[in-house]
């Protein structure tokens, strides 16, 4: 194995350097995994935007383990060779939030408190936290699954969002035969949501997005969805009691980022009793928000955020099955010189029309 690591390294807004890193020596219950593939998520643009510090983002991570100690090896059940992805997290393993499954909820995974691949800076030691890079650290605390080989690597790339899918509706959200679910925005995270859905045995899965995506909602039908809203020429309101015959939404979910509208509308196209899951960031205060219609229509409104153990096995299934055409998401997958490229096209700045874009180190 070489010794040292090629890693596209973040050092300013929109900037990349491609960065020759050591690979650490490995104590016994810590590895070194050689990366295969990996996803670019929102959260990656994001932090390339609004730069902190020189890091190794991407968390999306798939790989075969390279290098591995004895003490690792019996306690993830994990051996040289083997094709694992892997999870953000690196939880204490201690705290209650991580007794209690809620290890995404720790402390310890807030990079402002403690670390997580894709978002620690490079002077944290030994720097390898991140998937843009040939290879990366195992710490001894990570989350890793083993995966089957067979699956293709840009299908491996989507596990993570898929995990979240069935996080937030089958464990959250409860969706199962004969519910109506509507989804907010076609980005990675709403396709995942929308497949998760029709998996749970929803009868109805309605996509919503806006003219700017209408490839996507393009995509989402192909995946399963039943409808797609193009909210910028539909009501969106009237298209649902008339999809549904007045009955309205048993589950809606939003993951459009920005704007404050989609929750309103959220709100709105939801059921008596039914439930609102909010499922991204928005930095901003709402105005003229009306409360009431949640007490008036008796929701449940949650915060969904990240994926449990369970339901990332629950996603690794799903993608091994083949019962999906998941590679059509992959639009653009680039080599690591290309990983600035990759993450411009990602948050709309680079190529056109971006799906599901990867980043293949060894290519």
């Amino acid at each position: 194995m070489s010794e040292k690591s090629q890693s596209a390294v973040a050092i300013g807004v929109l900037e990349t350097e491609i960065r020759e890193l050591e690979l650490p020596r490995i104590a016994p219950d810590a590895g070194i995994l050689r990366v295969e593939i990996v996803g670019v998520c929102g959260t990656d643009v994001s932090h390339y935007r609004n730069f902190s510090a020189p890091m190794i983002l991407g968390h999306h991570v798939v790989g075969y383990v390279d290098r591995i100690g004895e003490v690792a090896s019996q306690r993830w059940g994990i051996k040289e060779g083997d094709r694992i992805a892997m999870e953000e997290y690196i939880p204490c393993g201690q705290c209650d939030l991580c007794r209690t499954g809620y290890y995404r909820l720790c402390s310890e995974t807030d990079p402002r408190t403690g670390i997580r691949y894709g978002a620690t800076p490079i002077d944290v030691s030994p720097s390898l936290f991140g998937g843009f890079s040939q290879y990366m650290y195992l710490h001894p605390n990570a989350v890793v699954h083993k995966i089957p080989n067979h699956v293709p690597a840009v299908e491996a790339a989507l596990i993570l969002p898929v995990s979240n899918g069935f996080e937030w509706m089958s464990t959250v959200a409860g969706v199962g035969p004969g519910q109506v679910v509507v989804i907010q925005g076609p980005g990675q995270q709403g396709l995942a949501c929308a497949l998760a859905a029709k998996a749970a045995g929803a009868e109805t899965v309605i996509v919503t997005g806006r003219t700017s995506s209408i490839r996507r909602l393009e995509l989402a039908g192909r995946l399963g969805a039943d409808y797609t809203v193009n909210v910028s020429s539909e009501d969106l309101v009237e298209r649902v009691a008339e999809i549904t015959g007045g009955r309205m939404a048993d589950v809606v979910l939003d993951v459009t980022s920005g704007g404050t509208e989609p929750v309103v509308s959220s709100l709105q196209v939801a059921k008596k009793r039914g439930v609102v899951l909010l499922g991204a960031l928005k930095k901003k205060l709402f105005q003229d928000l009306d409360l009431d219609v949640i007490y008036e229509k008796s929701l449940t409104v949650k915060g969904v955020r990240g994926h449990s153990y369970h339901s990332v096995k629950m996603a690794i299934d799903f993608v091994a099955s083949g019962k999906f055409p998941l590679r059509v998401m992959n639009s653009h997958d680039y080599g690591l010189c290309d990983t600035d490229l990759a993450l411009r096209t990602a948050g709309g700045q680079g190529e056109p029309n971006p799906l599901l874009v990867t980043v293949s180190p060894w290519k």
